[in-house]
């Protein structure tokens, strides 16, 4: 009866223990895959975004990270973002999937092909098409192709990223580049792609192995950009299959229709999206130099000061953000300012401190809005120009905005304390002695009657007047004599 017993017991463990783990790997298989849509175009805000959604899924230890593709591409340094961001979640296995729907285009174009080709495998369904990534440069003019500098680093990018997922590299060289001609190739009866460069070394190598080589159609003539359709990215090599909707993709990967999560745009992204568009920059900017020369040149801390602290904290904090604010950005501003303030209110004039305050402004700005500090490439030469004339505009709009309060400013009653809306005339009992009667004073001395920092008061023939030196300091009771005047001035020296 006993063993009996036993063994009921133990049972009961053993059930209890498996019923356990099954149930904790069932949680886990809910929470298996993550979708994250690459929609629209390819920005600044969606890297924030994507750095998110990848960040979720390994916390939930997602098995998969799935990016729902669908985009005529976009910013290249954006883009490259991205494709660092996900080539850097080696917790889960990426997959780009290139799908359609009503709303969609169903492509994977310019950056998209870039961001696809960076995913561990590719998946697309039928009527899609992926490629057409040569690189673009806006002008006045439009849109026109990139030199040879930006195509290049575009292209050694794409056959890096194919190289290290398994693609072939020839095919994403000739996404970028329209000067390659992509070919078929059948070696012993078996198709591969080449482009006329590689055939060279191609026909070497069988000829060394006694291979037979037959060469095959053009897939992409010299002159075009190579774009696939889903069937000829599977016939390649290039996708791991063709398949009809989300469930299928599912089915094909093992994930049950319960077992994957959705990541949607949140509000906050949206916002960060809106604050780091150019137009809602430059009005940030624009606003927080107004209230920042209001600031410096009025009496005290108000009102300005803090709508510049708040235009400024909003700049760099949406940026960083993005992962393009550092350390040297927010020490150049600093520097910038501090210089600024030391022109107006230490040194005389405007010369030298004020306008490199401005340059260390503008450039931490500028350097806020791109990730890197010295352009390397063609594409960032670009990137820093459009960046620089954003800032640059914006802070000769903000002179005249600031002109023009100045001028409007004293008409206003709400101004009225920060501004001088009085004169100092005859009608109103002031007056200024005439040279004549100034000249009488010049060699006259006195006394001290306070102590002279530079200014104070002297007492000549026993008249107190207020009186200045040029600089030093005169203890009181010491004698002065008077060395210039000018209108009410009075400049004495120790005698």
């Amino acid at each position: 009866m006993k063993k009996v017993l036993f063994i009921f017991f133990l049972s009961v463990i053993f059930s209890t223990f498996w019923a356990a783990v099954y149930a904790e790997e069932a949680q886990k298989e809910f929470k298996k895959a993550y979708f994250i849509p690459i929609h629209g175009e390819i920005d600044r805000s969606l890297v924030v975004f994507i750095r998110r959604g990848i960040e979720r899924a390994k916390d939930q230890e997602a098995g998969f990270i799935i990016f729902d593709v669908d985009t005529f591409g976009g910013r290249v340094d954006s883009a490259l973002q991205i494709a660092t961001l996900i080539g850097s979640a080696g917790h889960a296995e990426t997959i780009a999937y290139v799908t359609t729907s009503p709303e969609s285009t169903g492509v994977s174009w310019s950056a998209g092909a870039l961001i696809s080709l960076a995913c561990n495998r590719i998946y697309m369904t039928p009527g899609t098409s992926m490629g057409a990534a040569a690189p673009v440069t806006m002008g006045p003019e439009g849109s026109a192709a990139a030199s040879e500098k930006v195509v290049s680093a575009v292209r050694a990018q794409m056959a890096a990223l194919a190289e290290k997922n398994g693609y072939p590299v020839s095919i994403a060289r000739a996404m970028v580049d329209q000067d390659i001609e992509l070919k078929e190739v059948y070696i012993d009866g078996e198709m591969q792609v080449a482009t006329a460069e590689d055939m060279i070394d191609i026909e070497r190598e069988a000829k060394k192995s006694g291979k037979t080589v037959e060469p095959g159609k053009i897939i992409s003539p010299s002159g075009k950009l190579l774009t696939l359709t889903a069937m000829e990215m599977e016939k390649y090599g290039v996708s791991s299959g063709t398949v009809s909707d989300r469930k299928v993709l599912l089915e094909t990967l093992d994930i049950p229709e319960s077992g994957f999560v959705e990541v949607d745009e949140s509000p906050a992204d949206m916002v960060v999206g809106l604050i780091t568009s150019a137009g809602f920059t430059s009005l940030l900017i624009i606003v927080g130099l107004v209230a920042l020369y209001v600031e410096i040149t009025s009496p005290g801390f108000g009102i300005p000061g803090t709508v510049a602290i708040i235009c400024f904290a909003v700049v760099f904090s949406s940026y960083a953000l993005l992962g393009t604010v550092g350390s040297i950005e927010l020490i150049l501003f600093v520097l910038g300012l501090v210089l600024l303030i030391l022109e107006i209110f230490v040194i005389p004039g405007f010369g030298v401190a004020g306008i490199s305050g401005m340059v260390l402004i503008v450039a931490s700005l500028v350097l806020s809005m791109q990730g890197f500090v010295i352009p390397s490439f063609e594409w960032q030469k670009d990137i820093f120009r459009r960046n620089l004339v954003v800032v640059s505009v914006s802070v000769v709009s903000s002179f005249i905005a600031f002109g023009i309060l100045a001028y409007a400013l004293p008409q206003l009653r709400l101004f009225s304390h920060i501004t001088l809306v009085t004169s100092q005339t005859a009608e109103n009992g002031y007056t200024v002695q005439t040279r004549e009667e100034g000249s009488k004073l010049i060699g006259k001395t006195g006394a001290a009657v306070t102590t002279l920092r530079p200014s104070g008061k002297a007492e000549f023939d026993d008249e107190v007047m207020n009186v200045e030196t040029d600089g030093e300091f005169v203890e009181a009771g010491m004698n002065v004599e008077v060395v210039e005047v000018s209108g009410n001035r009075i400049v004495v020296r120790k005698c």
